[in-house]
């Protein structure tokens, strides 16, 4: 029988409307037997989120400080659910010993953990499913990677024709200490869950019908995405597009499992599809997503591209201060290297300076208030002319294009532009596409 896994985040989970809600859309498809849930998010725009409570919690008590008032929140919340529901469940006594172990010098990942923790013991009371311990199926490697064994440890303890309850964000190390992700990793142990069980599908349920082409703060009313290739998402992700934590990528990019992206509060919208490979019709692009505030560094020396080990020493001198770049255009006696403002901070002048005195160009000049641009899409390599338009709607609409940057695999096209023109740079090349 095909396998569905369903990974519910926070705001999803809020309270006791909202899990008979997640009730409603797991008994509408039998196939959806692998649930994984975050801790309950914001119930309004003034609430809390318990996870935020619980990391609150463990600094206080780190400090010697009474946990009494925001411990106090956390166990209302999940008693009002509990009651709610009218499960079985001892929470109370569960509450109790978390309070006890946050008291007692809990780690910081323990403490956080337990949100998610609570919210599948809750929903797997009220489901009548099983209960499984992420801590003894998920497994970190020392460097906090995903352990292989990780995998048949899911397919063994999940085998069985029952209905399974996971709580995300969480696993072990090899001395079996709670490990968290970062956060949003609920959507990340989704993803293992589905690998390891083989699932046809992994649902990720959130308070969106999917992704949109672009920000809809930035541009009215953008069109939805029906389809989206693990490339294009991951390209998306990296240029600031909040739409799926980029590590869920992995587990089941690998294994070819597709992933929808669906609002619990409209079930019946189709929402988002991120697939391996999508059928290029009118979409040429999938999306477009940029970020403010990066600097260019501009190098120009005369028989640049004679100067053995040039390219080398540049990020040497990058990688002594403990600056990362994010591109480095590059001509015959040039070379530029983008950086975000937050990695460069205070450090600019000092660079400038080590860089003179190491390659002694013929300039340098320091560009910063520069915003970044991704046009991306796997349609770009079949379609000529994508470039053509683009840069004819920024010129058009009266943006100075100062970088230029496109792979050689052709998924997107990096411009960067004044950060003034970000808004205006961003509308015209969404309407050239859409």
């Amino acid at each position: 029988m095909e396998a569905i896994v369903c990974k519910f985040g926070g705001s999803s989970v809020a309270d006791e409307n909202c899990i008979r809600r997640i009730e409603s859309i797991i008994r509408a498809d039998k196939r959806r037997r692998y649930i994984v849930v975050s801790a309950p998010g914001k119930r309004e725009a003034d609430d809390q989120k318990i996870t935020d409570l619980l990391y609150l919690c463990h600094e206080l008590a780190d400090q010697g400080l009474d946990i009494e008032e925001p411990f106090h929140i956390i166990r209302n919340r999940f008693l009002d659910i509990a009651r709610g529901l009218k499960v079985g469940l001892d929470i109370e006594s569960i509450l109790d010993e978390i309070y006890r172990q946050i008291k007692g010098g809990a780690s910081s990942d323990l403490a956080a953990s337990r949100g998610e923790y609570l919210s599948a013991r809750l929903l797997a009371d009220y489901l009548g499913g099983v209960f499984i311990e992420a801590a003894e199926v998920i497994k970190f490697q020392a460097e906090g990677r995903i352990a292989g064994i990780t995998y048949e440890l899911v397919a063994e303890q999940l085998s069985e024709e029952h209905l399974y309850v996971i709580p995300g964000f969480y696993g072990s190390d090899a001395n079996n200490k709670i490990r968290t992700f970062s956060r949003g990793g609920s959507d990340i142990t989704g993803a293992i869950v589905a690998r390891g069980v083989g699932a046809s599908v992994y649902e990720n349920w959130t308070d969106v019908s999917g992704f949109l082409m672009t920000d809809p703060g930035v541009v009215d009313n953008p069109r939805p995405m029906q389809a989206v290739t693990y490339r294009e998402i991951r390209e998306l992700s990296y240029m600031g597009a909040k739409v799926f934590h980029e590590e869920a990528i992995f587990p089941v990019s690998e294994a070819k499992i597709p992933i929808n992206i669906r609002n619990t509060h409209r079930p019946e919208d189709p929402g988002t599809m991120i697939v391996h490979k999508r059928e290029i019709k009118e979409d040429i692009i999938a999306g477009i997503a940029g970020k403010p505030d990066f600097s260019l560094i501009f190098i120009e020396k005369f028989l640049m591209n004679r100067e053995r080990g040039f390219g080398r020493r540049l990020f040497g001198i990058l990688e002594s201060h403990g600056i990362s770049f994010e591109h480095a255009p590059t001509g015959i006696d040039t070379m530029s290297v983008v950086i975000s403002d937050e990695e460069l901070q205070d450090k600019a002048e000092i660079v400038m300076d080590e860089i003179k005195r190491v390659l002694s160009p013929d300039r340098i000049e320091l560009f910063s208030g520069l915003a970044l641009i991704a046009t991306v899409g796997e349609g770009m390599a079949y379609r000529p002319g994508v470039a053509a338009r683009l840069f004819t709607a920024l010129y058009e609409s009266g943006v100075n294009i100062r970088i230029i940057d496109q792979g050689s695999s052709e998924i997107n096209i990096i411009v960067g532009v004044k950060s003034e023109d970000y808004s205006r740079a961003v509308n015209a090349i969404y309407h050239a596409f859409c």
